[in-house]
């Protein structure tokens, strides 16, 4: 058989048999007076090999390790530790498409949102929010609010902790009044954009965002100024805000905090 002929007898293109010449995969075979090569049927059998071994997943390297081991204990291992892999990709993909089916139901309810894909707790938070402040004008400290809630979400440790502080926060969007106090707090840190951290409405923002602020939300977040102990992080959150702004942040924190402890 000719290169082109062993080819497509077992499937692959003449230039796989030619790059399998290269690698040492596959061995030369002997050519003709006229110079083509000459495959036999062992050559097909070898070659057909090949392939089923990389149609099983394995990399070249890993195929010449097996050819190499006339035993056929270097194929159980590979295998073994391919089925190992292939199970640890069946487990992540499980998962994506579990959060895949999340958000396709999210874009079906219409709760997408700008700062999405979120979780399916924080769409839901996100769309109560939405329909309790229907109406009301859209405010630049509301949005910085969703943002600063989708990255905490995201940086938040998965698990208990996670669904400690979604709890929390879905409590206090469904208090009653929270939606109207919540756009006066928004209003009163809008106002506070170019203002000085002396200004007297500093200390009145700060009461009314600690009024709207339960200890279960403050609980859960860290002594750096309302954010998981990770500096980084709290430099990114603060760098969203004025200075005066972060005074009010900081200030209502602890006032919660001083609160909580005198309870």
């Amino acid at each position: 058989m000719r290169i082109g002929e062993i080819a497509a007898l077992v499937g692959v293109t003449p230039r796989a048999v030619r790059h399998y010449h290269q690698l040492g995969l596959l061995p030369e075979p002997v050519r003709r007076a006229n110079g083509y090569r000459s495959y036999t049927v062992r050559d097909a059998v070898l070659l057909a090999r090949i392939r089923r071994l990389t149609e099983l997943g394995l990399g070249l390297d890993e195929v010449r390790d097996v050819l190499a081991d006339d035993g056929g204990r270097e194929l159980v291992e590979v295998l073994e530790e391919l089925d190992d892999d292939l199970r640890r990709q069946e487990a992540v993909l499980h998962e994506r498409r579990s959060r895949l089916a999340g958000l396709l139901a999210q874009a079906r309810a219409g709760r997408l949102t700008a700062e999405g894909p979120v979780s399916p707790a924080l769409a839901e938070l996100f769309h109560d929010m939405a329909q309790a402040s229907a109406g009301l004008p859209e405010s630049p400290m509301a949005a910085k609010d969703r943002e600063m809630l989708t990255l905490l979400e995201t940086v938040a440790p998965a698990g208990a902790e996670r669904e400690r502080l979604m709890g929390a926060m879905r409590a206090m969007a469904e208090a009653p009044g929270a939606a109207a106090r919540a756009h006066d707090v928004y209003v009163r840190l809008d106002a506070l954009a170019d203002a000085s951290v002396s200004d007297p409405r500093v200390a009145e923002a700060a009461g009314a965002l600690a009024d709207l602020l339960p200890p279960e939300v403050v609980s859960g977040l860290g002594d750096d100024g309302g954010v998981p102990g990770d500096s980084a992080l709290a430099d990114v959150f603060f760098a969203e805000f004025s200075p005066a702004q972060e005074a009010v942040i900081r200030l209502a924190l602890r006032l919660v905090r001083e609160r909580a402890g005198a309870g």
